[in-house]
Parts: C-alpha cells; sequence; structure tokens
C-alpha cells in the first residue's frame, strides 16, 4: 500500500510507503503557524528495538514551538551533523495510538496493543544504559520528536519499544494523547531526586500551575500528601488549581520584583529582598502557617529563579526543567550555601518513571487536564497559541487517525 488516508486502517502489521505527517523544514523557521506544513513523506524503517505506532492522537509540547522557530537550537541541522540525510522535522513527543508493526527483537509489546508513548529515546547500545545505570543521564539520550525525527505528528510514529505504556482504559484517545511528557517529567522533579521527594505534608511551590506540567506537579503533590502552593499569572486561574490539588494559590502579579538579580551592593538590592520576602509571606498565608517550600517546582528560569531560591526552605530544593523566560539566571549565593539548598536540573524521566506516573493515571490519581481537541490542520495553530501564551489551561491534544473527538472518559 502506498498511502492510505487518516483514520484509514490498513491490514494490522501492513505499513504504507508513505504517510500523513506536519513537518517543518529550515527555510521557513519562524512563527509555528507558518513553519508546520502538512506533507506526505516516506514511512520510516524501523530497527529490531523499534517499534511504528498508528498515532490516535497527540499531544503539544513547547519543545516544537522551539523546533518551529529553529532556536535555541536547530534540530535538522543538529541531527545532519550526526548523519541523518532528512532535511525536514516530522515532529511530536507526546500521543496515543495502536502498535502497528514491531522489530525482529521487540517483546514488550504487540501489535494491536493500544499504548501511549513517553519522550526518553537512547541509544540501545549505549555503555551507560547497558550497564544498568538511569538512561536519562545517557551520552546518547535524546528527547523523542524533538531530537528525533518521526515523532508523534506523524500518520505513523517511530519509536523505541520501551517507550510504550499501556494506554489508561477510561480515557478517550484525545486525553490518552496529551499527558504523559509533561507528567512523567514532572514526576522526575517531585520524586527522582532523593531524598528531595515530596512526602507528607510537604509544602511544594509550582511555578506555571495551570500549564501542562504545572497541573500534573498539583496533582502528584497532592497524591503524595503533600501541600502544593500554584504560582499563576491570572486570577482566572485560581479555581482551576485548587481543583487540582493546591492548598493555595499565590498570583506573581501581585509582586514587582521579578527578574535578574540586582547587585548585592546596590541601591536596588533592599527594594528585591522586600519583594522576595514579600513573595515568601504569600507562601506561609496559602499554606495556613510559616513553613516556607521544602521543594520549588521551576520552569520559567531566568525572570523567577532569584526569588525561588530565595524562599526555598533550608535544606530544600530548587529541581528546573527549562527556561521559559530565558536562560542567564542569578541567585544569593548567600543564602544557597549558608542554608544548604540544592539547585538540580531535571529532563524527562526514565521508563521506570513514567510508568509510575502512567500508573497513577491509570489509578485515576491523575487527571490529564485535556483542555482543548484540534484537529491535525490545526497543529501549527495550537503551537501558535503555545508561543503567544494564549493556549488554554492544562494541555492540548490533536486527533491525528482519531479523526472525531471521542465522548468523555469515564
Amino acid at each position: 500500500m502506498e498511502l492510505c488516508n487518516l483514520g484509514e486502517r490498513p491490514p494490522l502489521g501492513e505499513v504504507p510507503e508513505n504517510m500523513h505527517a506536519f513537518v517543518v523544514r529550515q527555510d521557513r523557521f519562524g512563527e509555528p503557524k507558518d513553519a508546520w506544513q502538512r506533507e506526505v513523506i516516506a514511512t520510516p524503517a524501523i530497527g529490531p528495538k523499534d517499534v511504528i505506532v498508528y498515532v490516535m492522537a497527540t499531544g503539544i509540547n513547547y519543545n516544537n514551538v522551539w523546533a518551529a522557530r529553529g532556536v535555541p537550537v536547530n534540530v535538522i541541522a543538529e541531527r545532519q551533523k550526526k548523519g541523518e540525510p532528512e532535511d525536514f522535522h516530522a515532529g511530536g513527543s507526546d500521543c496515543s495510538g495502536i502498535v502497528w508493526a514491531v522489530g525482529n527483537e521487540v517483546t514488550n509489546v504487540k501489535p494491536g496493543d493500544e499504548v501511549v508513548v513517553h519522550s526518553g529515546w537512547w541509544e540501545p547500545d549505549d555503555p551507560w544504559v547497558l550497564s544498568g545505570r538511569d538512561p536519562m543521564l545517557a551520552p546518547s539520550t535524546r528527547i523523542w520528536g524533538y531530537q528525533t525525527n518521526y515523532g508523534t505528528y506523524c500518520q505513523f510514529a517511530r519509536a523505541q519499544s520501551h517507550q510504550c505504556q499501556p494506554k489508561p482504559a477510561h480515557l478517550t484517545w484525545e486525553e490518552a494523547g496529551c499527558y504523559l511528557l509533561c507528567a512523567s517529567t514532572s514526576y522526575r522533579m517531585l520524586m527522582g531526586w532523593p531524598p528531595h521527594t515530596v512526602e507528607k505534608d510537604d509544602v511544594v511551590l509550582v511555578w506555571g500551575a495551570a500549564g501542562g506540567i504545572g497541573s500534573m506537579a498539583l496533582q502528584i503533590v497532592a497524591a503524595r500528601g503533600g501541600r502544593a502552593v500554584a504560582v499563576v499569572s491570572d486570577e482566572d486561574k485560581r479555581q482551576f488549581c485548587l481543583d487540582k490539588g493546591a492548598v493555595g494559590v499565590v498570583n506573581r502579579n501581585d509582586f514587582d520584583h521579578w527578574g535578574v538579580l540586582p547587585d548585592t551592593g546596590s541601591k536596588d538590592y533592599g527594594p528585591w529582598v522586600k519583594g522576595a520576602r514579600g513573595f515568601g509571606k504569600a507562601i506561609w498565608e496559602a499554606v495556613g502557617d510559616r513553613v516556607s517550600p521544602s521543594i520549588v517546582f521551576e520552569h520559567p528560569g531566568e525572570v523567577t529563579l532569584p526569588t525561588s531560591a530565595y524562599v526555598c526552605a533550608t535544606g530544600g530544593m530548587v529541581v528546573i526543567c527549562a527556561g521559559t523566560t530565558g536562560f542567564n539566571v542569578t541567585m544569593d549565593l548567600r543564602y544557597h550555601w549558608m542554608m544548604q539548598k540544592r539547585f538540580q536540573g531535571s529532563h524527562l524521566s526514565n521508563d521506570e518513571q513514567a510508568a509510575a506516573v502512567n500508573q497513577m493515571v491509570i489509578d485515576r490519581k491523575i487527571d490529564p487536564c485535556l483542555s482543548g481537541t484540534y484537529s491535525f490542520d490545526e497543529i501549527g495553530d495550537v503551537h501558535q497559541l503555545m508561543h503567544e501564551n494564549r493556549h488554554p489551561y492544562g494541555n492540548m491534544a490533536c486527533l491525528v487517525n482519531a479523526t472525531e473527538p471521542e465522548q468523555g472518559a469515564s
């Protein structure tokens, strides 16, 4: 078979020569709505440990806003430096679908299995991985569908078999397709860095709490018996965060000290400290007692990190997975070393962490927070919404082979 329409199912195990996909090319880097275009491309071949997934629905993540713009990394050029020939990026790092074909060494899934796919990808022969150590620290690790090609904006996605997790049976395709990247990233941040893991009654400050990873973090903290304090930039997001498990909400727009830390010897430092202390007091008020966060769940970066490091409890941890406001950071190191705080980078998740958080979804401890469902042909438009910070709360999904939305989950 040369090509089939979206939603048309070839015989199980048979993969067409070509497929529909949304791709970026270097000559149209820029606004996501223009960079992402629908094309027909060749369906990729698979290796012995790979699978082809018939994609039912895909999630939308900020990494492919970056891919569309070509910054901070030109992912096409980076892959070509490694010898990969493709002059396009077929992205997408989150999906639900059906295993359609498997490599000859695959044993954990079979054609016909309904799955969700996490985005941790690594070379199977990487010596670090073969030694049994955390694959997320391996030199070959990449973000599937961002640093690799043929992700979930494809009719047929190529993944490694270890990435597959069982689809929660109670979720629609679109609900199942939108959460695992954000949920597994949040889980590793909150549970992957012992001894700084969420325990009963721990206070956890969650930045961007109404967004994809933030809404997952609120629910993980609540499920662990912790006390999440949500940070928002709009009062309209307050009730959403409370509904997802936050014990209190702080509006960052009530403060104006954000940005690069002033020189500690300058006249601007005093007003900055006053603002940071006021923010810390607002956290106490949200919690209901004078307890500072033992974990600060960070991802804005440049604008917020000085305050995050300041308000974190003695012996606590600031854990960060992104820098959506910028990558250059400052902090007052006196509060860092004297109070023995930890500043921890975190990235994606390994198989065990993805399985653990997916089980929380299966057990209905976590809701995917699907906020909007869009068509395949709106992939560029929803990335534009995300780029302009006009996307709805929670997570978004686009239908691929599931061409019509399902009725709500049971």
